[in-house]
């Protein structure tokens, strides 16, 4: 049996800071309100796609003495590295980010920082490429495309995983197929 990934629910402090930079900055819309506990926890769901009710979810009732959140970060996937550097771009104008850490895994692009509750959130691209992990390191979004591909290249052709995504892929159905 295969799980698909739905969604992630946060338990936060500040509810409209929240809602502010996921629809503000991030730009999802918001598709339900409500509550429970007799009105004592709001819930506010979040998406993107018309077909998914929710991608995130939002609870109140996180005091801002609470520990930081358990998950290291969330993964938003765009479809081009040019995404990957506009994203850049726009969290790097926006006050409510207080960093964006670039990071190249071989086999992404990636920017990381966090939202107002401290939930760290990655925006990243694939590669064309399939290299051993962990592999991190800086990219310039600066830099063109093409430099950028050629630097990464560079970075990872002497690893001993190193290949095209399309042949890890195949690898990859043909074990799964096998089970």
């Amino acid at each position: 049996m295969n799980l698909s990934w739905s969604h992630a629910l946060f338990q936060v402090h500040d509810m409209d800071a929240m809602l502010n930079f996921y629809t503000d900055l991030l730009g999802f819309d918001v598709t339900n309100k409500g509550s429970f506990d007799g009105g004592k926890t709001e819930l506010v769901f979040l998406s993107q796609n018309a077909t998914d009710h929710h991608q995130i979810a939002f609870a109140s009732g996180r005091t801002p003495d609470a520990p930081p959140p358990r998950g290291n970060h969330f993964a938003f996937r765009v479809d081009s590295l040019t995404e990957v550097k506009d994203w850049h771009a726009k969290l790097e104008a926006d006050d409510r980010v207080k960093s964006t850490t670039p990071v190249t895994h071989g086999n992404a692009w990636s920017v990381y920082f966090s939202d107002p509750d401290g939930n760290g959130i990655e925006i990243f691209c694939d590669s064309p490429w399939h290299v051993a992990q962990p592999h991190g390191g800086p990219w310039d979004p600066s830099a063109s495309n093409d430099d950028i591909h050629a630097t990464t290249l560079t970075k990872i052709e002497g690893d001993p995983e190193f290949e095209p995504i399309e042949d890890y892929y195949q690898r990859r159905s043909e074990k799964i197929a096998s089970r």
